[in-house]
């Protein structure tokens, strides 16, 4: 409902009239994982000032807000120019070539991301003289051709596999990758070599595999002395440690 509130789904999803076209929700719940990123952004804040001045501060977070500030590039796209972001599928609305394109064997994410980059991926895909096209020289001048460009670049990449493309694209600098499925992520190598996953002990099941923190600190290691908490497992320590108590007559 607040991704729709917000805006998000107004530009996420197919364009109108395409097959599948329509409004779309983003694969996991964005908002709620952002509104608790600023929260504790906040209370970071929040924290700081008070080691500043000694006085702390009351955070005031809403959804709807959070939705609308991750608009980002799309919001000043409208604020600065007035015409409302439409939904582009998988085209980015301001850089291109930035897409999701069909390869021999499937699929790659391609996100060239200025015009020298896209020199490097045209002499990559065996369409050199691409670059040299008035037409396409400038991300401008590719944004308003881009209905000429795409064909051209379809048809070149149609001639190679997704593994190949991504070594050769990855080897010139070319921003691109596959679309790995959800087991295939937790396979992938630096995934593995980041240790995103570990098997940790649990009271119910003896172990449990877990996507851990992605933050990394050269000082403080990971440490995972606990395991997930089960429901209410940690309600009288926590009101302890407020002087409370979970008692009927504390409560």
């Amino acid at each position: 409902m607040i991704q729709g509130m917000g805006g998000l789904m107004s530009v996420t999803g197919g364009p109108d009239g395409a097959p599948g076209g329509g409004p779309q929700k983003v694969g996991v719940p964005i908002v709620d994982i952002m509104t608790g990123m600023y929260a504790t952004i906040g209370v970071l804040a929040g924290l700081a000032r008070r080691a500043e001045t000694g006085k702390g501060d009351v955070i005031d977070l809403a959804m709807l807000d959070v939705s609308a500030a991750m608009l980002a590039n799309q919001a000043m796209n409208y604020l600065v120019s007035g015409k409302v972001p439409v939904r582009r599928g998988n085209r980015h609305p301001n850089i291109q070539p930035q897409d999701v394109l069909p390869v021999k064997d499937g699929h790659i994410v391609l996100a060239v991301g200025n015009d020298e980059q896209f020199v490097r991926f045209a002499e990559v895909i065996g369409r050199p003289e691409l670059s040299g096209d008035e037409r396409f020289r400038t991300n401008r001048a590719r944004v308003e051709n881009l209905d000429v460009l795409m064909p051209a670049i379809e048809a070149a990449l149609a001639e190679r596999g997704v593994e190949e493309w991504v070594q050769a694209l990855s080897a010139a600098g070319v921003p691109c990758g596959p679309i790995n499925t959800v087991d295939r992520v937790f396979e992938d190598p630096q995934i593995r070599h980041r240790a995103m996953v570990r098997d940790l002990p649990h009271p119910l099941s003896g172990s449990l595999r877990q996507v851990v923190s992605p933050l990394r600190f050269e000082n403080a290691p990971l440490a995972f002395e606990r395991h997930a908490p089960l429901l209410g497992e940690h309600t009288a320590e926590v009101l302890s440690a407020l002087g409370l108590d979970d008692s009927p007559e504390g409560a």
